[in-house]
């Protein structure tokens, strides 16, 4: 026969009173999700089966995880051409680990060529490690006049410095011009004050036998 004790705490207690107590209305609501969530993908197994395919289960959604979009700059792969790479005997195995060539340090994955890489960037492992749901969000109407109207501005904006551009180099080549003019006159000068009445080196010309000065 079990009777009420005083602990410590001077609080009666019972010989089972250590035992986990549980929330049974918590826990039945929690059955009865399952239950529904269990309905639902054994119909979608019946209709994927009715129809030939294979069902897949779909993966949970972290909550934080966002729309997939488009890469904002290139990809630099050109920077490591003609560069040299000490990488540790073991430190990678196949492609897992850093190692010689392109590293994603989101998936830790090592790939010998610029093609693989982007391939894996676009890939589904990729996306998930990176937090992107895989999905492209459609823009609205509104957004893509948005869009049109800025890619616009900006092309405007480019014709702007191109114009600019060009008279700068109009103005640098007048510069160059006017340079070797000026550098041709001098060496004119130099010229002819080498000689003594200051009318410069007279030239020779050969007519039939005779020579005319």
């Amino acid at each position: 026969m079990s009777g009420s004790k005083k602990n410590a705490y001077d609080t009666k207690q019972h010989d089972t009173s250590f035992r986990r107590t549980w929330d049974t209305a918590e826990y039945a609501e929690k059955g009865a999700a399952r239950d529904a969530r269990d309905r639902e993908e054994a119909k979608a197994r019946y209709e994927a089966k009715l129809a030939g395919k294979k069902y897949h289960r779909r993966a949970s959604t972290p909550p934080d995880v966002r729309e997939t979009e488009a890469r904002k700059q290139r990809l630099d792969v050109g920077s490591m051409v003609g560069k040299t790479m000490l990488v540790p005997a073991g430190a990678s195995i196949g492609k897992r680990g850093r190692g010689a060539g392109f590293y994603c340090e989101a998936c830790d994955l090592t790939f010998k060529d610029n093609l693989q890489l982007v391939e894996h960037y676009n890939s589904k492992q990729h996306q998930l490690a990176v937090g992107e749901s895989g999905k492209v969000r459609i823009a609205t109407v509104e957004e893509v006049r948005e869009r049109l109207k800025w890619l616009k501005r900006k092309r405007d904006e480019e014709k702007k410095d191109e114009v600019i551009n060009l008279e700068e180099r109009l103005e640098v080549a007048r510069e160059k011009e006017d340079a070797e003019r000026e550098e041709k006159r001098r060496k004119r000068n130099e010229k002819r004050r080498k000689t003594k009445n200051g009318e410069g080196v007279q030239g020779i010309q050969y007519e039939n036998d005779g020579i005319i000065c």
